[in-house]
């Protein structure tokens, strides 16, 4: 089989895999990745983080608004590629691309399928206090993440990790297994296994909405969300009229009303426990320590911030 490669792909997680296969012996001939978006502030277009080292690698960059298209479809069917590895892309691939003859279509999805089948599989396994995840290397049908899978590899999730770290690390992993699956595939070893579909989980997309912070939560509940929402889109509260996003926070073994400031220490009550804010931002300011904050910011003991939205 030849050793040419598609790729398709968008965010930052699937750049390390991009680079790994760019730096072995398999050719790069093209790289497919989300359009150029216009930044929220100002007009200034923002390509990729995978469009990006693309250009750094020299590599071919396709950005179709649709890949449905006669355009695509003939250039993927022409191509010398075998096989077109999908990390992340952003656009599901239609059932006539993925039917042309002599393409292996295959996905590195981050969690241990069926589990959290979706776009968010990283985020939801830390808000859900899952105690591991993983790479899963499937081969790719019509059906959302439903493909046979070829190769899977756990990963613990440490306690207090936030998604940008886990991200990391199982981006590392997934480079690392495709290669391998690739090899198997190339000397006819791979072997795929049906998902088990009364096992399926979905990991919807973080919709905005659920970032902010519900203190008549547990403790440790709200302290997965911050983990899982860092960098973005930040979990948060109000305080004075101003947006507070959390970067750190730890649980504390003390009681009291849900939202409930208990102390000058930055320490909320929560429904069982309180969350004690370690790091923190202050919207239009920078990041900082909750010392640094509390130096021009003075807390009422007492005050409820459920009450004083």
């Amino acid at each position: 089989m030849s050793n040419t490669i598609i790729f398709m792909g968008t965010p930052t997680f699937s750049v390390p895999i991009l680079k790994t296969l760019y730096s072995s012996n398999y050719k790069i001939e093209a790289v497919y990745t989300q359009t150029p978006k216009k930044k929220s502030r100002g007009q200034k277009i923002e390509n990729s983080p995978v469009h990006l080292e693309s250009t750094k690698l020299n590599i071919p960059i396709k950005c179709p608004e649709k890949i449905n298209s006669d355009e695509e479809f003939d250039f993927i069917r022409n191509s010398e590629a075998n096989y077109i590895v999908v990390v992340a892309y952003g656009q599901i691939i239609p059932e006539r691309i993925l039917n042309i003859p002599n393409k292996i279509f295959l996905n590195i999805h981050a969690s241990l399928l069926p589990k959290w089948r979706g776009a968010a599989p990283i985020h939801r396994a830390i808000m859900n206090l899952d105690q591991e995840t993983g790479i899963s290397i499937m081969r790719i049908v019509s059906k959302l993440d439903a493909g046979p899978v070829m190769m899977k590899s756990k990963i613990k999730i440490s306690n207090g990790i936030n998604y940008e770290n886990l991200s990391k690390q199982m981006s590392k992993l997934g480079a690392k297994m495709i290669l391998e699956s690739l090899n198997l595939l190339e000397n006819k070893k791979a072997n795929f296994i049906n998902q088990n579909e009364k096992e399926v989980t979905y990991a919807k997309k973080i919709n905005k909405t659920e970032s902010k912070i519900n203190w008549n939560e547990k403790a440790k509940k709200i302290i997965a969300k911050i983990n899982a929402l860092y960098p973005n889109p930040g979990a948060w509260f109000k305080l004075n009229g101003y947006r507070i996003k959390v970067i750190k926070a730890e649980e504390v073994k003390v009681k009291g009303t849900p939202g409930e400031i208990l102390s000058k220490d930055f320490t909320i009550a929560c429904s069982e426990n309180a969350v004690q804010i370690i790091e923190l931002k202050k919207e239009g300011k920078k990041s900082m320590k909750s010392e640094e904050f509390l130096k021009g910011n003075k807390l009422e003991i007492g005050t409820n911030l459920i009450k004083n939205e």
